[in-house]
């Protein structure tokens, strides 16, 4: 459990708050229970460095205050819309015998030892997330999905995962899928023997000899061209018609 030291705000005003925001602090308010909500102030650094940390909004918190520890859950945030620093924070106080609904993260383990997985599968996650109605003093703080001997076309529904004690998903009336070992998208061909792929090669050769043959015949050297040209126009004399005589005068 996570522990952080906190301090009683009794500052009211929007000016106090921006004041103590500016010093280094960040202020908080605890509620819940039969208790009143209690102000309280703490360092923006802590905070940062919890915030930080993996689930966050789902583990328990004690807070520190006048010698006493306070167990809370942190429920909401508020962040500056320009420098996104945390501003405010609202805890919800722990009392024994209540229960809360909360965001539990799932975890998959054991990924390696999964033959659906090894064979190019590929693990489809439905859910990131399960929503449970726990107790709060025992808030999980993440559902285990275990993938070892799960075989292309397994589905892992919530039934298959152990919850703790007085835990229960807040959906009821169907056992829904966290996750599936679904089968690969893209299948890969297999290789051609090489006996076929040696002979494809020696066709493709001779093809491109014969081409390379046909196309060389067909080239005619400048001299040969220049040879035809002059028959060309030798031939075009001869069809000239001969010129008339000039008219005698009679």
């Amino acid at each position: 459990m996570n522990s952080i030291q906190a301090t009683i705000r009794n500052l009211e005003t929007k000016k106090q708050l921006n004041s103590l925001r500016k010093k280094g602090g960040v202020p908080a308010v605890i509620y819940g229970g039969k208790e009143k909500n209690q102000n309280i102030s703490l360092s923006k650094k802590e905070v940062k460095l919890l915030i930080e940390k993996e689930n966050f909004l789902s583990n328990v918190i004690s807070l520190k205050i006048d010698g006493k520890d306070h167990n809370v859950l942190p429920r909401e945030i508020s962040y500056d819309v320009v420098s996104d620093e945390p501003i405010h924070l609202d805890f919800l106080r722990i009392v024994k015998g209540s229960k809360i609904s909360l965001d539990i993260p799932v975890k998959f383990i054991n990924s390696e030892k999964s033959p659906g997985l090894k064979r190019g599968g590929v693990l489809n996650i439905v859910r990131r997330t399960v929503e449970l109605r726990c107790p709060t003093e025992n808030i999980p703080n993440e559902l285990v999905v275990d993938l070892e001997n799960l075989d292309i076309g397994s589905s892992i529904k919530i039934s298959s995962i152990k919850l703790p004690e007085n835990t229960n998903p807040t959906i009821q009336g169907r056992d829904f899928v966290i996750a599936t070992v679904a089968a690969p998208t893209v299948i890969k061909e297999p290789e051609k023997p090489a006996e076929e792929t040696a002979e494809a090669g020696t066709e493709g050769a001779e093809g491109t000899t014969e081409t390379q043959a046909t196309e060389g015949s067909s080239e005619k050297s400048p001299d040969e061209s220049k040879a035809k040209e002059g028959d060309k126009k030798a031939k075009d004399g001869d069809k000239k018609e001969p010129e008339k005589a000039p008219a005698q005068k009679k």
